[in-house]
């Protein structure tokens, strides 16, 4: 049988036996055409293609600057192609069957240096304790709290805002947080956050949250927190667009890590059920540690 003619069984059979959708034969029969041409012009067939042909073929869908996302769903059709072939017995081996189907790069997530977040605390700090107006001295000092717990702690944002005055335990130096899936972990908080926690409790009324607010949640909204921050940093002279509160949480796993940290402890600290999350950080420092190679090394650019 003839390429087209192989083509067009596989086709027949995913509308006969699979009931596939008309609009999903058409983008296969698009896909299968591409390969089989780029098969034709290696003069092999698709019965006799290797395995390094699939694999250039990726690569030069690659060099075309079709995403990784697309490429995969060609992939995938070209795989079920292969597996009718085999099954049909026209063909013994499956060319596909250990080939790597390729992935999107996660993005690196945006990360703050020591030295930027601690000009964040030190302005956040500094305007908490500043002559103001009763409500902007509140609004100061909940935002230096807010600030010290989340770097200290890398809390989810929507956690820390809605945390309850019951979850500080032990005089400020752990909390109890509810995560995703209300599972509930321990987390413990440093010294600079413990005192700043210790002196806001003096200032709270009576209620039951740590950040309470006359919205309709109780809480103060993950919104006005973000608001907040970006205004602190703009006047810190770190761009806003930098800035945000999953930012602070970023950074309290990022330095952790390149401080020596465990990767297992960060997992738990952060409230991850996956560790797979938790390595996207160790990514952000091995790009860290690339760029400075790239820019230092005296071979870099030779």
């Amino acid at each position: 049988m003839s390429g087209s003619h192989l083509i067009s069984a596989f086709l027949e059979m995913m509308s006969a036996e699979r009931g596939a959708a008309a609009n999903t034969i058409d983008a296969y029969g698009r896909d299968l055409a591409d390969y089989a041409a780029f098969v034709t012009a290696r003069r092999q067939t698709l019965l006799d293609c290797p395995r390094d042909t699939v694999t250039d073929w990726l690569d030069d869908l690659k060099n075309q600057g079709l995403s990784a996302s697309s490429s995969a769903r060609r992939l995938s059709a070209i795989r079920q192609f292969h597996k009718f072939l085999c099954a049909d017995g026209l063909r013994g081996d499956d060319p596909t069957r250990i080939v790597a189907s390729p992935k999107s790069r996660r993005a690196l997530p945006k990360v703050l240096s020591v030295e930027e977040v601690t000009r964040l605390l030190s302005l956040a700090e500094a305007e908490a304790g500043a002559p103001a107006s009763p409500q902007k001295q509140l609004s100061a000092q909940r935002l230096y709290v807010l600030l010290e717990m989340l770097y200290a702690t890398g809390l989810r944002v929507s956690e820390l805002v809605s945390l309850r005055r019951a979850a500080v335990m032990r005089d400020a130096a752990f909390l109890s947080v509810k995560g995703k899936g209300s599972k509930e972990r321990i987390v413990p908080m440093n010294d600079r956050a413990r005192d700043a926690v210790r002196h806001w409790l003096t200032t709270l009324p009576p209620g039951p949250w740590l950040f309470p607010s006359n919205g309709e949640d109780g809480y103060l909204s993950r919104q006005v927190f973000a608001r907040d921050l970006k205004a602190l940093a703009a006047r810190a002279g770190i761009s806003s667009a930098r800035v945000a509160p999953h930012v602070l949480r970023h950074a309290f796993a990022s330095h952790l890590l390149a401080g020596g940290a465990d990767l297992r402890v960060v997992q738990m600290l952060l409230g991850h059920a996956d560790i797979s999350t938790t390595q996207i950080y160790t990514h952000v420092l091995d790009e860290k540690l690339r760029n400075l190679v790239e820019s230092h090394h005296p071979l870099a650019s030779g």
